[in-house]
Order: C-alpha cells, then sequence, then structure tokens
C-alpha cells in the first residue's frame, strides 16, 4: 500500500489530497493512508534523501529538500518562480491577511490605487474573487488561491505569521517575509 501510495504522490502534478487517494484505494481509510504517508515520510528522512513529501496546500506532493533548492534554481534558472513588484507583494501580503477584501479597503490601507496590482495577482492565480460584499455597489472581494499556497510553501493561510508578530501599518516588512520564503 506504502509503495502505491508513493507511486500516486510521484505521478501527481500538483498537491494529491487523501481523499483522492482514497477514492483510488477502494478499501483504505483516510487514517490508514496518512499513517502509510508518514512512514513514507520516515523512510526519505531516514534515508538522508534529497526528497521529501511535503503537506502542501491542503494535499500531499514530493519536493526536493531546501538545501537543494539552489542548484534547482540554478537548472531551471528564472523559470521555477513568479516575479512580483514590491507593490505586488505588498497588495498580496495585505489580501493574505484581510481575505476577505476589497479593492477599496485595499486601496485604503496601501494610499494607492490598486487595480492594475490585483489584476496582475489574478491573472497570475494567487487571488481570487472570493464573493461580493453585501454593500452599496457590492464591490468583489479578494481572497488568496491554491496557486498562493502552493508559491509560498504554506498548508493553509494559518501558516502566515500571526499578525500579533507583525506590524501590518507596516506592509512592505511583511511582504519582504513573505518574498524571503520563496528563495
Amino acid at each position: 500500500m506504502k509503495k502505491i501510495i508513493e507511486a500516486l504522490l510521484l505521478v501527481s502534478q500538483g498537491p494529491l489530497k487523501v481523499e483522492d487517494i482514497q477514492k483510488v484505494l477502494d478499501n483504505e481509510t483516510q487514517e490508514n493512508i496518512k499513517k502509510y504517508i508518514s512512514e513514507l515520510q520516515n523512510d526519505y528522512t531516514k534515508n538522508d534523501s534529497a526528497m521529501q513529501i511535503t503537506e502542501i496546500a491542503g494535499g500531499w506532493q514530493f519536493s526536493v529538500r531546501k538545501e537543494y533548492g539552489q542548484y534547482i534554481k540554478k537548472l531551471y534558472k528564472k523559470e521555477t518562480t513568479i516575479k512580483l513588484s514590491n507593490s505586488a507583494m505588498e497588495t498580496l501580503a495585505i489580501i493574505a491577511y484581510k481575505q476577505p477584501i476589497t479593492r477599496g479597503e485595499i486601496d485604503k490601507i496601501r494610499g494607492v490605487e490598486s487595480g492594475g496590482v490585483v489584476r496582475t495577482l489574478l491573472e497570475k492565480n494567487l487571488v481570487r474573487i472570493a464573493g461580493k460584499k453585501e454593500s452599496i455597489g457590492n464591490p468583489a472581494l479578494y481572497g488568496t488561491t491554491q496557486q498562493f499556497l502552493l508559491y509560498f510553501g504554506l498548508k493553509s493561510t494559518e501558516d502566515l505569521p500571526s499578525l500579533e508578530d507583525i506590524d501590518i501599518e507596516n506592509i512592505e516588512e511583511v511582504a519582504n517575509e513573505l518574498s524571503e520564503g520563496t528563495d
């Protein structure tokens, strides 16, 4: 069973949810699947492998250990990351911490118009329209996406540093902290 799960994770093109593995393994419980994944993680750690199985964006996937990331970057050069401007990182941090949030609320926090930056983040699939605010004009509410979690290597937005630990008024520092995690 462990080898089947390993094979599924290996061929998956993104995080694989336990529920998806369960559909393939008809009779296995989610608890057993999680146990097998944990055993696989231990096997890779015990063997000092360059590979690891990580929980990310609501699922599990193979990844390369951080200490080997610099070599992957050299191989693929700029293809491995999305380049974001400081204003995009600032806006993305605001959305991540204040979601769901309207563009007007983003503009107020940043002190400048953010329409173009929000469009760019939508195009890069880092944010999404999460609904409409029930107020005059029913403005769009923005939130982060699965791609956001993948980009920053997070299991969920709960893994972001807590607001108590950061000064939301100095959002540029938060944006810099987030971007450091993508190196």
